[in-house]
């Protein structure tokens, strides 16, 4: 579902267990068994205060580093430890509003870099008034020891998506089943560690060492999933709370992925219609259902005869989903469509794909956590019956992604031990929360706000009318980051609608980023399918 960048650098690519605090002290009940989750950990010694070193960039130049030890188990805060890797933007102003902690969401994506860039993005008096707190989830990035289940799991040319015949299907399976079993042999002693609740426990370790009383949250995708387990648990803790581009909570997270499929093709469906529009300069027709046909008759040749090599159809599928979370790549996208299907040169595919799809060496960590944290968090289907008939159901209305969204969640269905239970994040304790929502958003469909806002009692929804775009705010849209800041300084905000960025125009470079369409370096740091 919600895939976490696993390209770490330029462009990214890809996308709970909480007890229910009405029974504070109760175990979190599974369909088999579950790990004990209290409100809050037993007593443990006060954390060491954190060590800040200096680790400027050029971009953020006040940046600066740390590291926190926090309990693998925390329920058990006297045994082994692990480390989470912290970055912090100091506060600049006279009276501080305390740290602001932010998550790009995945599971799995790095949130080190996210702190300097939201400093930045924010208004000097309002990025001023906080500590702006970024840090890698446990088994994250520079966090220890960083999770990583192998690589070449997704190299090229896999195995078609679309399992049309039974040999395809097997390739399929043969591969997930691999890929669960490696992260079940190298990693079997902290896997049941690594879930969405673990996570919010370090957020309230990383509060504890910090010396707050309360922090404040900004989460985009996954993280706003984060956020709302944290603010659960200590809903006493929370001085913001800001959630942008929502998960609806109840739906994690096979029905959520269901979910996510149909609102990728309804949004590739308007890629393929803002290219229809464009034939002087794309030559692939002007009726979207004609380019449509288009599109597919290139993901049949590729299965023949991969462009380079390297992109046969469930590549060129990774090519173009980050096109259904930023519009600002649709010149890129249809340029490299109109090369192969009208001229007949694969070249600006074959570069697409290694700009948007292909996955680097490192990217195993990013999925590995984003697998550990989702097979972990809640029952997946352990028959595969069960999933084939619900993904040639849901093929059948959303042909674009449905299966190679099913091929990516399917280890779970081969996960090693037992999920949790997922839980109700319903809150009436928590200060006033803000949520921001695109109305087209595919990665995070609109319905999950809605959901979200009747669960955070007394938060008010902010809707980009029309937009699509995955991560919203502090992506270019004066209107929403208006509100955001007055929220940040105010902590009151209320119900509003702003309308949505412009399109982008075709650029005559292939490889630029529409600078009509805002926020690429927001959507480089929040990666594809996270």
């Amino acid at each position: 579902m919600l895939r976490p960048s696993i390209r770490p650098s330029t462009l990214t690519k890809r996308a709970a267990v909480l007890l229910s605090i009405s029974t504070v002290a109760a175990v979190l009940a599974s369909p088999v068994t579950a790990a004990p989750v209290a409100a809050a950990p037993p007593a443990a010694p006060a954390a060491a205060a954190l060590k800040w070193t200096g680790c400027a960039t050029s971009r953020y130049p006040t940046l600066q580093c740390a590291s926190l030890q926090v309990p693998l188990d925390h329920d058990r805060p006297g045994g082994r430890t692990i480390a989470l890797a912290l970055t912090r933007v100091p506060h600049t102003a006279a009276t501080s509003q305390g740290p602001l902690l932010v998550n790009p969401g995945g599971p799995g994506g790095s949130g080190r870099t996210l702190a300097g860039y939201v400093a930045s993005a924010l208004p000097k008096d309002v990025a001023g008034q906080f500590d702006v707190i970024g840090f890698d989830p446990r088994g994250v990035g520079k966090s220890e020891p960083a999770l990583d289940c192998g690589t070449g799991h997704f190299a090229p040319v896999r195995p078609d998506s679309v399992p049309r015949d039974a040999e395809t299907e097997r390739a399929n399976l043969e591969r997930v089943r691999k890929f669960a079993e490696s992260c079940r042999t190298k990693h079997a002693d902290v896997l049941p560690y690594i879930g969405t609740v673990s996570a919010a426990r370090d957020i309230e370790a990383v509060r504890t060492a910090l010396g707050a009383q309360k922090i404040s949250y900004f989460g985009y995708s996954y993280g706003t999933y984060l956020g709302a387990v944290y603010a659960k648990l200590h809903p006493d803790r929370v001085h913001r709370l800001v959630l942008d581009s929502v998960v609806d909570p109840s739906g994690v997270w096979y029905e959520d992925n269901l979910a996510q499929d149909q609102a990728f093709d309804a949004r590739h469906k308007a890629f393929l219609a803002w290219v229809a529009q464009y034939d002087d300069k794309y030559r692939l027709g002007t009726d979207p259902a004609a380019v449509e046909q288009r599109w597919y008759a290139m993901r049949d040749s590729l299965r023949a005869a991969p462009a380079g090599g390297k992109v046969g159809p469930a590549e060129l599928e990774d090519t173009y989903l980050p096109g259904g979370y930023f519009n600002g790549y649709w010149p890129n996208l249809a340029a490299a469509f109109s090369a192969y299907a009208v001229d007949n040169d694969p070249k600006q595919l074959v570069a697409a794909y290694e700009r948007f799809g292909a996955v680097e060496p490192s990217a195993g960590n990013s999925y590995s956590v984003y697998t550990a944290v989702q097979c972990r968090d809640s029952a997946w289907p352990r028959d595969w019956n069960q999933w084939r008939t619900d993904m040639w159901r849901t093929h059948a209305k959303a042909p674009f992604m449905t299966w190679n969204n099913a091929w990516y969640n399917a280890p779970c269905a081969f996960w090693p031990g037992e999920p949790l239970q997922a839980p109700d994040v319903t809150n009436a304790g928590l200060p006033q929360a803000l949520l921001f929502q695109a109305t087209e958003d595919a990665a995070t469909p609109y319905e999950g706000a809605v959901s979200m806002r009747r669960k955070l009692a007394g938060a008010a929804l902010v809707v980009e009318e029309g937009g699509g775009n995955h991560g919203i705010s502090l992506s270019g849209n004066k209107c929403l980051d208006e509100k955001l800041s007055a929220y940040l300084r105010t902590g009151r905000a209320e119900d509003a609608t702003c309308p949505a960025q412009p399109a982008p125009k075709p650029t005559t470079a292939t490889r630029a980023v529409a600078p009509s369409a805002g926020g690429a370096a927001l959507h480089g740091l929040l990666g594809f399918r996270g």
